[in-house]
């Protein structure tokens, strides 16, 4: 063999031996297992569905076109990080993105976060209007529906609201408290109040909460209305 072709040949096997090297140089060791469900590499998966089927209830067209279906990453109850996803106005997708990163920095617990038009959710040939989801305490934001109690629609019909942890923040009017059976006790975990970084990171973006409310208390309620688009 001439001595043109052994660099060669030697860079041909040394390819075919070539590893991928972690950032101290080191070589990865032999049968390196997966990390344990919950880890930040392996979360546990509430929620992994598309945007159209997460807009499979029916809704104007209009409203639908605006909506965006962001996956995010929590701590839940049980300590573990979990994945989920959150279907809102496209304009509103960094806000939710900043209010997630502080959820997570301060480890606070959400019981999981999966769109309306889930299957979960689907019961005797409809989509539920959101019973089904504070009884499961599911954090959730766009669902074409009417206001709590009126005829006019809700924020959330528009992308402009999110419901966060209903079980440990109902929304209590008189003597009406939803979901039933709930109660608001600040001592408890995920449970919102004026001094908690998640509320005042929403307020800091722009956004009302409904704990704030004087004629209600709509504690896991955050809103933020935005124009009316013609497009």
């Amino acid at each position: 063999m001439s001595l043109f072709f052994l660099p060669l040949c030697l860079a041909v096997l040394l390819s075919g031996c070539a590893v991928n090297l972690d950032a101290a140089g080191r070589a990865p060791a032999a049968g390196l297992e997966r990390p344990p469900a919950g880890a930040f590499q392996n979360p546990i998966i509430d929620s992994d569905i598309s945007l159209a089927q997460a807009l499979r209830k029916e809704a104007p067209s209009e409203f639908k076109k605006r909506q965006r279906i962001i996956d995010l990453l929590y701590y839940s109850f049980d300590g573990k990080v979990h994945k989920g996803q959150l279907v809102i106005d496209e304009r509103l997708a960094g806000d939710i993105r900043e209010v997630f990163r502080v959820i997570l920095e301060t480890k606070f617990p959400v019981g999981s976060m999966i769109p309306i038009s889930h299957d979960r959710f689907f019961r005797n040939g409809k989509w539920n209007e959101d019973d089904l989801s504070m009884m499961a305490n599911n954090t959730s934001a766009f669902n074409y529906r009417l206001v709590t109690g009126g005829k006019s629609l809700s924020r959330h019909a528009y992308g402009f609201a999110i419901d966060i942890n209903p079980l440990q923040n109902p929304y209590i009017k008189g003597s009406t408290v939803l979901p039933p059976g709930a109660v608001y006790d600040t001592r408890k975990a995920g449970t919102l109040s004026p001094d908690s970084p998640v509320v005042k990171t929403f307020i800091r973006l722009g956004w009302t909460w409904g704990g704030n409310w004087t004629s209600l208390k709509d504690y896991q309620h955050f809103e933020k209305v935005l124009p009316q688009r013609l497009d």
